[in-house]
């Protein structure tokens, strides 16, 4: 999912918006997407979040009021997010940024579902976690 497809329109522009959190993306294709902060850090594609395969997601909360504290360029291909609660191992691929603005509806309906699923709010503090992990 987050690897760098030739055949995925490239970004013409970057447009961060501190003020309602989210990042702006227009693509060579004419296709624009808002990208909210929240739903960015909730699918990250770093493995602290998306683990190191299917079924070891980590599932994110608290996350509503994240912000952006910079982004990275990360070659000619990805920007890399340092977002407001620490989080900056996730590479944001220009095909990435393109999924997420394409399925967003989906993504959040998603998210929503395994927040319920899981019985805890987008608001719930994060736990803590224990054992190995890839956080830092």
């Amino acid at each position: 999912m987050a690897g760098l497809n030739a055949n995925t329109p490239t970004p013409v522009s970057l447009t961060v918006h501190g003020q309602s959190r989210a990042l702006e993306v227009a693509f060579s294709d004419g296709a624009s997407f808002r990208l909210p902060f929240e739903l960015m850090r909730v699918y990250s594609p770093s493995a602290e979040v998306q683990g190191h395969g299917p079924g070891q997601e980590v599932l994110q909360t608290g996350k509503r009021e994240v912000t952006l504290n910079a982004l990275e360029p990360v070659g000619n291909y990805a920007v890399r997010p340092v977002f407001s609660d620490g989080h900056d191992t996730g590479i944001f691929s220009w095909d990435y940024l393109y999924f997420l603005g394409a399925q967003q509806d989906q993504l959040w309906q998603d998210y929503e579902r395994r927040l319920a699923a899981a019985g805890v709010s987008r608001d719930a503090p994060m736990p803590v976690a224990s054992g190995p992990s890839c956080g830092h």
